[in-house]
């Protein structure tokens, strides 16, 4: 893991954006389970971004 929090925040963004295309994608399609993997990618996209401001924040107050 990387002592700033760039890259998170980058993972964060992809994981998010991949999120969002597969629960849209499953929502058009009816496809529950292709929902349910966009939505768990979003919520490791939100987490992700939580570990990115984490070590933001703890490199900033060296």
């Amino acid at each position: 893991m990387s002592k700033d929090g760039f890259s998170d925040k980058v993972k964060s963004a992809v994981s998010k954006g991949k999120g969002e295309l597969k629960d849209q994608v499953g929502n058009a399609t009816d496809n529950k389970q292709m929902q349910r993997e966009g939505k768990t990618d979003k919520t490791k996209g939100n987490i992700q971004d939580a570990v990115g401001d984490f070590k933001n924040k703890i490199n900033k107050d060296k």
